[in-house]
């Protein structure tokens, strides 16, 4: 199905580009000479079949057409289950624990720390240092968490798959992910638990204008960028009821939280059996991405809700805020959609 799915996104840009340029062509045409040479018959059957290529670039796009319309049903069959209905599974007792990824937050980590400690049922808060070079380290052991410190910068994709895996040797039943640059506000952990109890993992939207503080770090970029690959991870999701099994507006959001369970299902997934070495899609980009995909590859269900969404204090490591950067990155989210 993943090689059906990427025939389908070339076939149709290379369609699109031939559609463009015969409208274009044929305009040009009408403009110089006007419509009585655009015409060979005296209906539009005849113009069609008389044509020397609009014939044929509509039975290309007829085909086309048939066979999303086949992959649809196809897509539909397979994610038409009841356990993609409602289930509510309530977590008792939960026991959270907090997974924050860090590299020179000097100006910031001891104050998300703080507020994430002070949410309610958080009994573990893990640091994964990516080798900073400040005194962010320092400054987390001071706040009285468990610090993970590498001898090296190996990306922030390794610290998400080494956050986790340090999240399953405690005893929660319940895993949050975010960040420690002061964009995600800890309160958010309440609700997102709420709908935690209907589905396997709760993913963060950014893109709600009335929740996001002015002067962020979303651009016209990242919003529509990461509207677009929602759109097209809903296709390899589809339903005909309800469009897709989730209706993503922020594929690049890293704050999310997993039940336990959930995050034992997909922990192996991020390396090859034999090694550490990591699969296609774990990677500084399309890490989140990828264990969504993965989360629902596994039949599991997910919710996307609206979070809260800050300035950033500091720099950014990664820099998606300039506009080459964004679209570099989404031009590296498509790909992973694509071909995975």
């Amino acid at each position: 199905m993943g090689f059906l799915y990427a025939a389908l996104v070339f076939s149709f840009i290379i369609l699109l580009l031939v559609n463009i340029v015969w409208s274009a062509y044929n305009l040009y045409l009408f403009a110089i000479t006007g419509i009585q040479n655009l015409l060979k018959g005296t209906t539009f059957v005849e113009n069609v079949y008389l044509s020397t290529y609009l014939k044929w670039i509509l039975l290309a796009d007829g085909i086309w057409w048939l066979s999303f319309f086949i992959f649809l049903i196809q897509r539909h069959k397979q994610t038409k289950s009841y356990i993609n209905y409602l289930q509510y599974e309530p977590i008792i007792d939960p026991k959270i624990c907090v997974v924050i990824h860090v590299y020179n937050e000097e100006q910031v980590i001891e104050k998300v720390i703080t507020d994430f400690k002070s949410q309610k049922n958080v009994e573990y808060i893990v640091v994964i240092d990516n080798h900073s070079t400040d005194a962010t380290v320092e400054i987390a052991k001071r706040c009285g968490v468990i610090v993970i410190s590498k001898d090296e910068n190996k990306g922030y994709a390794h610290s998400w798959v080494m956050g986790q895996r340090e999240s399953l040797k405690t005893d929660a039943n319940v895993i949050v992910i975010t960040d420690a640059d002061g964009t995600f506000s800890a309160y958010d952990i309440e609700k997102m638990i709420q709908y935690l109890n209907n589905s396997d993992m709760v993913v963060g939207s950014r893109m709600i204008q009335v929740l996001c503080e002015k002067d962020n770090q979303n651009n016209m970029f990242l919003v529509w960028g990461n509207n677009f690959i929602g759109r097209l991870l809903q296709i390899k999701f589809f339903t005909f009821g309800y469009i897709s099994l989730i209706p993503l507006t922020d594929v690049g959001c890293s704050y999310r939280c997993f039940r336990r369970e959930t995050l034992e299902k997909i922990i192996e997934k991020y390396t090859y059996k034999d090694g550490d070495k990591p699969v296609f899609g774990v990677n500084d980009t399309t890490i989140g991405l990828f264990t969504t995909t993965k989360v629902l590859e596994n039949r599991l269900r997910v919710v996307e809700i609206p979070i809260t969404f800050k300035r950033r204090i500091g720099h950014s490591k990664m820099r998606a805020d300039k506009k080459r950067r964004a679209i570099k990155f989404g031009l590296q989210m498509i790909w992973y959609v694509i071909r995975s």
